[in-house]
């Protein structure tokens, strides 16, 4: 009686036929150390770093892959970044909780621990803008977004579900792996493993993450900010630069 064929060699031939490689094309693009004939045949068992190279390369769903979901791929657009942990008040509304520098540091690695996110400072605002959905503030690091968010001023940011929602060319908060960003989100047409982050001081070149870094992503609406400033004289200069010009402007409609 003939052996039954796994269902992962099946599913292996599959993909190497849809993709249209030969099985010596196949085995060399994945480092299948023997051949990709004795895996369809059921010879050779599939390899943890066989499975990585086909989500690697064409995004193979591996419970497809060994028969426990009917969904092919993997969807990295649709990845869930949505908070791991929010804090409920007495009366069963979101708290705003606040992140400042010390604790961005800590943040992505303590981002499930109940007990630390619940020890963050959290208040409300008594604003519409703020109902109904929940939001997060971190203290900005650095000049990278100046010079419309400064050092050590506070954003607020809505929390998003996925990728897929994210308003492109808006400014997210991103919560990496191992770090916290406050940065303008681009997708990248045709390339939903991938988003841009770009600082809207010219001085920082913008960088591309895999969508599988993002653990959590909060969209910016608001800023706190404290210690406000006069306008400093170039500022003042550039402001009386251009109602200069603005005034020849309409003198020269007079004249026409």
């Amino acid at each position: 009686m003939e052996k039954q064929l796994a269902i992962e060699a099946k599913r292996f031939k599959e993909i190497r036929e849809q993709k249209q490689f030969t099985q010596q094309a196949f085995a060399e693009l994945l480092g299948v150390k023997s051949s990709a004939a004795d895996i369809e045949r059921g010879k050779t068992k599939i390899s943890g770093e066989v499975v990585i190279a086909l989500i690697e390369h064409f995004k193979i769903n591996p419970l497809w892959l060994f028969g426990k979901s009917n969904r092919q791929y993997i969807d990295l657009e649709h990845t869930d970044v949505s908070p791991r942990v929010i804090a409920i008040d007495a009366q069963g509304n979101d708290s705003i909780l606040m992140v400042n520098q010390k604790a961005a540091a800590g943040y992505p690695h303590n981002i499930q621990d109940v007990d630390w996110v619940g020890a963050l400072p959290a208040f409300h605002l008594p604003l519409p803008e703020y109902r109904n959905a929940t939001y997060r503030g971190f203290q900005v690091e650095g000049d990278s977004m100046m010079p419309t968010i400064r050092p050590k001023e506070w954003v607020l940011g809505k929390a998003v579900s996925s990728i897929s929602e994210a308003s492109d060319r808006k400014i997210f908060i991103v919560v990496l792996n191992d770090s916290v960003l406050v940065k303008k989100l681009q997708k990248i047409p045709n390339n939903v493993n991938k988003v841009r982050l770009i600082s809207l001081n010219p001085e920082y070149l913008p960088i591309e993450v895999d969508v599988s870094t993002i653990q959590e992503l909060w969209q910016v609406n608001s800023k706190l900010t404290f210690g406000i400033e006069e306008p400093s004289e170039s500022t003042l200069l550039r402001q009386l630069q251009q109602s200069m010009n603005e005034l020849k402007g309409q003198i020269n409609k007079l004249n026409s």
